[in-house]
Parts: C-alpha cells; structure tokens; sequence
C-alpha cells in the first residue's frame, strides 16, 4: 500500500475543462483511520471539500465545489493512489458530476 495522504499537497497535472480543477487547483489532503478529507481551491474554484474513505490503495470519495462565478457543483470520484520512484504520491482519478451532466478521469501528483 502507498504512503498516508495525510498533510500532502496535490495537484492537477494537465486542467480539466473552464469552472473546474486545474493545474492552480491545490488540494490539501489529510487521512485517518481509513478516513479522507481535503480542502481545495484555485484556478476557477474558489472554494471546494472533498469526503471519503481509503481501502489500501483505492479511494472513495464525494466532493463539493464553488467556483469564482458563484455557481456550485458536487460529484463522485473513485480513485487510485500509485507511489511514484520518487516517492511522491500520484491519485489516479476517475470522477462523475452528481449536479450536472458530465464525467472523466484526471491525475493528481503530490507537489514537490
């Protein structure tokens, strides 16, 4: 199983379309106890949190956002957590909007 989330900064490796995470996206990430949560904002999100769980490497979780227009959206992300051979953290994500139509996969890397 790869390292804790716990008190790692990740990031968007490419943006994702306008209104949602992008390579500015910074998530803070914290982990306990088999328990998720993350704060995250820049880019066009102003504000976002994220929920869930970690079963070994896999995570599920639920997220909310606002966004610099004032709109707001929510949706749910299962992703893998991969350890890179420099021992950076890599999620690989695959996600679906819950407010609107719309789903995809993104990859998120540990900022150095």
């Amino acid at each position: 199983m790869a390292g804790s989330l716990d008190g790692l900064v990740l990031s968007p490796v490419a943006d994702q379309a306008p209104g949602q995470v992008g390579v500015r996206t910074r998530f803070a990430y914290r982990e306990q106890d088999g328990r998720i949560w993350a704060h995250y904002e820049g880019g066009d999100v102003v504000r976002g949190h994220l929920v869930g769980t970690r079963e070994g490497d896999r995570l599920d979780f639920r997220y909310v956002q606002l966004r610099d227009d004032g709109s707001t959206s929510s949706g749910h992300c299962v992703s893998t957590v991969v350890e890179l051979p420099d021992g950076r953290i890599r999620l690989e994500e695959s996600w679906e909007w819950e407010s609107q139509e719309g789903s995809g996969t993104s990859v998120v890397e540990q900022v150095p």
